[in-house]
This record gives structure tokens, C-alpha cells and sequence, in this order.
């Protein structure tokens, strides 16, 4: 019964932004690490954030000082806000529930599409 809903994704021009929003379902979401994935075609799916419960924050080196995750448990959802964005983050975005004490197995959203063109 977990579930992830993504929103926020589409086309945008290098140097735009986006924010990105996942709403979470069928778990104990304030007591959760939460991570934003993403996977382009012909690369292996990398970490792009992650976020505990206390709110401690990692990144990746490519998206340090453009990115930010936080969360807002009152309403369960975790965003990504993306500034500055490059050609080279065009990749479809998930949104992942971490396995740990809580849940048994990660869960994944649907996927949403980030291209950055011109």
C-alpha cells in the first residue's frame, strides 16, 4: 500500500529551474529517508539526493550548489528544487522511500521526465 506521486517534471531551458514534488502514502513519512534518483538512457540510475528524517542532506558532486531536497511532513511530500540546470540533467526523476527498520524493500514513484534544451 505505499505509494509515490511524483509531479513537477517537463521542458525547460538550460540556466531554468524546476521543483520537483513527491507525495507519499501507506507509511510513517516524517520517520522515513527519502532520495531522489534519476536514470538517463544508456547510463546506470545515480543518486541525486537524499534526505533523513532529522533533515541531513547529501548530493551528488554534479548537482551541489544548484539542487536542493527538503521536506514537508505535514504533508508528505519531499521536493527537489533544481536551479541552473544543465543539458546533462535531462534524465526521467524518481522519487524513492528508503528501506530500513520501517519498510522492507525501497519503493520507487512513476518516474518523471526532466529534459533541459534549447
Amino acid at each position: 500500500q505505499v505509494q509515490l506521486v511524483e509531479s513537477g517534471g517537463g521542458l525547460v531551458q538550460p540556466g531554468g529551474s524546476l521543483r520537483l514534488s513527491c507525495a507519499g502514502s501507506g507509511f510513517i513519512f516524517r520517520i522515513n529517508s527519502m532520495a531522489w534518483y534519476r536514470h538517463a538512457p544508456g547510463k546506470e540510475r545515480e543518486l541525486v539526493a537524499h534526505i533523513t528524517s532529522g533533515r541531513s542532506t547529501n548530493y551528488a558532486d554534479s548537482v551541489k550548489g544548484r539542487f536542493t531536497i527538503s521536506r514537508e511532513n505535514a504533508k508528505n511530500t519531499v521536493y527537489l528544487q533544481m536551479n541552473s540546470l544543465k543539458p546533462g540533467d535531462t534524465a526521467v526523476y524518481y522519487c524513492n522511500a528508503a528501506a530500513g527498520y520501517q519498510l522492507n524493500d525501497d519503493y520507487w514513484g512513476q518516474g518523471t521526465q526532466v529534459t533541459v534544451s534549447s
